[in-house]
């Protein structure tokens, strides 16, 4: 599948989740955060919960899902996840990140065909979700 080009919503996704964690970034706690945009227009954003046990952390992107899923949205058109740098990294830049392999699993399921914001080089390119998950895994009916 090609790439989608880059619109104004898509920028204003990325400050959207970049604001996210440029707010809420605490060391050891929260350093990823997601924005979804719902077929409403509507964007939620998120900072992802890292716990000590880290199986009991929750990512970024599923906590943005679940605002969008808990406040009614009928469906998902866009996502991105940005990291903040930790406070050793000389880059303070928040940069697009992709979404982990599990995400990736949970976006294909609870967000069919939505796009995705990803890190390409230099710069971003919008994919379906699809393309980040080739031959995903299916239950049987």
């Amino acid at each position: 599948m090609m790439a989608a080009a880059m619109a104004d919503r898509d920028r204003e996704l990325i400050e959207a989740a970049r604001e996210a964690i440029r707010r809420l970034y605490q060391e050891n706690r929260h350093h990823i955060g997601a924005a979804v945009r719902g077929r409403s227009g509507r964007v939620y954003s998120a900072v992802h919960l890292d716990t000590y046990v880290g199986r009991a952390s929750v990512c970024a992107e599923a906590v943005a899902l679940g605002k969008a899923i808990s406040e009614g949205e009928s469906g998902i058109e866009a996502i991105v996840s940005v990291r903040h740098p930790r406070p050793a990294e000389t880059n303070r830049e928040i940069h697009v990140v992709s979404p982990c392999g599990i995400c990736r699993e949970m976006l294909s399921d609870f967000a069919p065909g939505c796009l995705v914001i990803t890190p390409d080089g230099e710069g971003v390119r919008v994919v379906p979700v699809e393309e980040l998950l080739p031959n995903k895994y299916r239950r049987r009916s």
